[in-house]
């Protein structure tokens, strides 16, 4: 068997997630799954990264597949991307050793969130970002960013129901750039929580538009609870930017 991994482009603004689910509701998986299967003519899973949310979108999500079709890669990406819809692209294909896994080997994840922060609204950029009109304390969100690094109980900057699993990760890089009227937040961990990549935006804005300061931060993971913490921004400026492997 061949174990063949793919780098994905795609805007996830008509798609409940990465994630296949029942019901034949539309996923990116699923659309993945089914043309592949068709491909090689037998059922294929696809094993992802990780999940992304309803309405987030990715620059370059991993996945991988197990087949013992002997198409060539280019031959299998021409026939992917013509028969997926346009809105997911297939950007590379590569062949692995068998035990790769872009799950369990995946160290680490860069996660971008984008804001579109102008007193005029953007028409084109509102499947792309957060809209907000509103002047922001840059400073001190880079202060409160600064508090998220490290490793942490990041437990009160998620949706996670109760579980047995560990709610600790290690936060290595926070970035807040702004270029004109668009506000870009990157994250880079070594792994996240559901929800934790919006939280932690929802958070950061909560102190930038002066409802509180950087010792917030200190407070929440303090309380461990959830309500302590900011809103959870909306999915459409969520984007997986990239996901690191040694």
């Amino acid at each position: 068997m061949r174990n063949i991994k793919m780098i994905i482009e795609y805007d996830g603004s008509r798609y409940k997630g990465w994630q296949r689910l029942q019901g034949g509701e539309s996923t990116i998986q699923g659309k993945l799954e089914d043309v592949i299967s068709q491909m090689v003519k037998a059922p294929t899973e696809i094993i992802g990264s990780g999940r992304t949310d309803a309405g987030a979108h990715a620059r370059n999500q991993v996945a991988n597949f197990s087949t013992s079709s002997d198409m060539s890669l280019k031959d299998m990406q021409d026939y992917i991307n013509h028969y997926l819809p346009q809105d997911i692209v297939v950007k590379r294909l590569e062949e692995m050793e068998a035990r790769f896994h872009s799950r369990y080997n995946a160290k680490g994840k860069q996660y971008i969130y984008q804001i579109w922060n102008s007193k005029i609204p953007s028409a084109f950029q509102r499947k792309y970002s957060y809209y907000v009109p509103d002047e922001l304390r840059l400073e001190e969100m880079r202060k409160a960013a600064d508090k998220l690094l490290g490793s942490h109980d990041f437990k009160a900057f998620s949706s996670v129901k109760k579980s047995n699993k560990s709610t600790v990760r290690n936060i290595t890089a926070i970035d807040i750039v702004k270029e004109k009227e668009m506000l870009v937040i990157s994250i880079t961990g070594d792994g996240f929580l559901y929800n934790m990549v919006r939280i932690i935006v929802g958070t950061l804005l909560e102190i930038g538009l002066g409802h509180k300061d950087s010792g917030y931060i200190d407070e929440i993971f303090k309380s461990g609870k959830r309500m302590e913490a900011g809103f959870t921004v909306p999915p459409q400026g969520l984007f997986l930017q990239e996901v690191y492997y040694r």
